[in-house]
């Protein structure tokens, strides 16, 4: 059976992700995975670079995005 992590930031996650796609895609093929998923905080900058490195290395890119929510207004306490 294939693992396949789905919650997996880069360098674009400020503060929370040291791992530039380019590595992150390496590491996925070396250990067999069909995919990889990018789910960084808040922002999809990754996106287009993770499709092209996929693409190039033959392995499925799953695109995502850990997000906060909030119920109502954000100036309201």
């Amino acid at each position: 059976m294939s693992f396949v992590g789905l919650h997996i930031h880069s360098d674009y996650s400020l503060l929370d992700g040291a791992s530039q796609l380019p590595q992150l895609v390496d590491q996925a093929v070396k250990l067999g995975m069909p995919a990889i998923a990018l789910t960084d905080h808040g922002v999809m900058y990754g996106a287009i670079e993770l499709l092209k490195v996929c693409r190039s290395k033959s392995i499925k890119p799953i695109i995502g995005n850990e997000m906060y929510v909030i119920n109502g207004d954000i100036e309201k306490k």
